[in-house]
């Protein structure tokens, strides 16, 4: 079981990262719960969302600590990184988060998101680099599947672009451990 938290600013992608692994998770036959919190500003204000992906019943949506760490902002890296799991583990957004004293009991991998999104040319898609850098790191599920199911999802959704693909690939290729 993981206990996850996917946290950002309004516009970052945060809830439709966490959208993407639920279905994914779901088609490989994982119990999967998914609830969300925002603020009234579509952009710019907090956004959050918390996952539980089990192979056993869920039995609360709302885990008090985590075992995977998803912050794409600073707020969302100080407001959750109290609430981690001893050796759980931390995917940053280094575009956007700054340098801290990172936590010892943690895992801790530094991804430069939005950098990577902008470079293969699709801006908006730094949850993606996020995404393929948690698949990574925490081999929550098989890449190779995970990276199937992104395509999949995208083309149900009409919004398949190749540079989806390529920003979750570069996420799973640029986690760096802090």
């Amino acid at each position: 079981m993981a206990d996850i938290i996917m946290s950002g600013l309004g516009g970052q992608g945060v809830l439709t990262a966490g959208k993407i692994l639920i279905n994914i998770a779901a088609a490989e036959g994982k119990n999967v719960s998914w609830t969300s919190t925002y603020g009234a500003a579509m952009r710019g204000g907090s956004a959050s969302c918390n996952i539980v992906v089990s192979d056993e019943e869920i039995g609360s949506p709302y885990p008090s600590q985590y075992d995977i760490l998803f912050a794409m902002s600073d707020e969302a890296y100080e407001t959750y990184v109290g609430n981690m799991r001893d050796g759980g583990t931390v995917i940053i957004n280094s575009s956007m988060v700054g340098e801290h004293d990172f936590p010892k009991n943690v895992n801790v991998y530094a991804v430069p998101a939005t950098n990577e999104a902008n470079e293969a040319g699709n801006s908006r898609a730094a949850n993606l680099v996020m995404l393929g850098a948690l698949i990574e790191a925490t081999k929550l599920m098989d890449t190779q599947k995970f990276g199937a199911g992104l395509n999949a999802y995208f083309e149900k959704k009409g919004h398949n672009t190749p540079s989806n693909l390529v920003c979750y690939q570069k996420g799973v290729a640029t986690v760096e451990k802090k």
